[in-house]
Parts: structure tokens; C-alpha cells; sequence
């Protein structure tokens, strides 16, 4: 693992114990769970399909997922990460695989899915353009991308992890932004403002978060 891909997966291991404290990363009030199910069954077509969850931090949408019927594999950098989705499924009684590795080249080897999901990953990878081209080959002819993405005030300002080094989307994608990069790389691609749904976040925010949603 390069010194930036180390640095970054140490960063998320450490975040790991207390990452689902966060509303919208435990989704423990039930009002914030059913906006995200709500949310991904308008994404990911009826299944039971084959979902890749790249960057699944603890499974939460993994979670969703499975119990939709969906067959998911989700990919974190961070071991930490990878150790409580596993937990939270299984505890769940809800199949699921997930592997740890480099979520912008899941090791997945020949698999193809019919969607793929990514949550606020994007602005943490040294090539976000370079995991946009690769994830849209792992997808089916006709397959779903579906990015959840914003851009995000406090990582404007403050540093994201020590030795990962300059990051090229630290802070966050503008929705139009984001559009751009993916556009040439599907047939379909629509943009779904998130900001306002405060559900989705267990709480108002100002800053932009929105989802791209594709068809390859």
C-alpha cells in the first residue's frame, strides 16, 4: 500500500469506534433510516440484484441493501471499517460480503454487479477520476451508479489526514462538478439535490450534498 493510501486507512481505522455516532453513519433514529431506504429504493432497481458498496465504512447502507433483497459485496480501505459491517450484518441475520481493499479498485477480480453504490468517498481518493472510470467497468450493460457526494465547508479548512497528501477533490465535488467528470463515461445521468432533506442527515445543514444517478 502507497504512503497516501496508508495514511488514509489509518485515518478511517481510527474513526471506525465512533463513526456510527454520526446520524446519517448509524442511522439509528428510525426517521433517518426510512429517508435512506426511501432514498435507495428510488436508486437501485428492484432485485434481487448484485450491489457493489464501494467505501461501505460500517454497512449501514450495505445493511439497507441486504434487506431489499439485494445481494451486496461492500470494499473499505479501512480493516476497522470492514470489521463492524461484517458485525452489523451478521448481527442483523442479513448475508453480506465485504472485503477490505482500495474501494477505487475493489478486489473483486472479473465480478460485474448491477449497481454501484458510493457514500462521500469520492473526496477522499488521490484519483476520483480514475475510480469513476474503473467502477462504471465492474458495472452490467445497463448497470446503476449511483454517488453520493457534497462538498463539504469543514474539509475546505481543515486538513484531512497527515501524509495523505493533496487530495484533488479535498472538500468536496460540486454537483456540477461531479456531473461533468462522470457524464462521458454513461448513457443516462440525472443530479437529485439532497441538501434539503434534512431527514437524510438527522438535521438541517447548509452545505451542498446531492446524488448523481447513472445508467452505463
Amino acid at each position: 500500500m502507497d504512503t497516501r493510501l496508508h495514511a488514509i486507512a489509518e485515518y478511517w481505522n481510527d474513526a471506525a469506534p465512533a463513526f456510527d455516532q454520526e446520524p446519517d453513519h448509524g442511522l439509528a433514529a428510525e426517521v433517518t433510516r426510512q429517508a435512506w431506504e426511501r432514498r435507495l429504493s428510488a436508486w437501485v432497481p428492484d432485485g434481487p440484484l448484485d450491489v457493489l458498496d464501494a467505501g461501505c465504512g460500517t454497512g449501514s447502507l450495505s445493511r439497507l441493501l441486504a434487506e431489499a433483497g439485494h445481494r451486496v459485496t461492500g470494499v473499505d480501505l479501512a480493516a476497522g471499517m470492514v470489521e463492524r459491517a461484517r458485525a452489523k450484518l451478521a448481527g442483523a441475520g442479513l448475508p453480506g460480503r465485504f472485503l477490505a481493499g482500495d474501494a477505487s479498485r475493489p478486489p473483486v477480480g472479473a465480478e460485474r454487479f448491477d449497481a454501484l453504490l458510493c457514500r462521500h468517498l469520492l473526496w477522499t481518493l488521490p484519483d476520483p477520476d480514475a475510480a469513476l472510470r474503473h467502477w462504471t467497468t465492474l458495472l452490467r450493460p445497463g448497470g446503476r451508479l449511483v454517488l453520493i457526494e457534497g462538498r463539504w465547508r469543514e474539509a475546505v479548512t481543515e486538513p484531512y489526514t497527515p501524509g495523505a497528501g493533496e487530495l484533488p477533490w479535498a472538500g468536496g465535488a460540486s454537483a456540477d462538478q461531479l456531473a461533468r467528470a462522470v457524464r462521458p463515461l454513461v448513457r443516462e445521468l440525472r443530479v437529485e439535490p439532497l441538501s434539503a432533506d434534512a431527514a437524510l442527515w438527522g438535521g438541517p445543514v447548509t452545505d451542498e450534498r446531492y446524488a448523481v444517478v447513472a445508467t452505463v
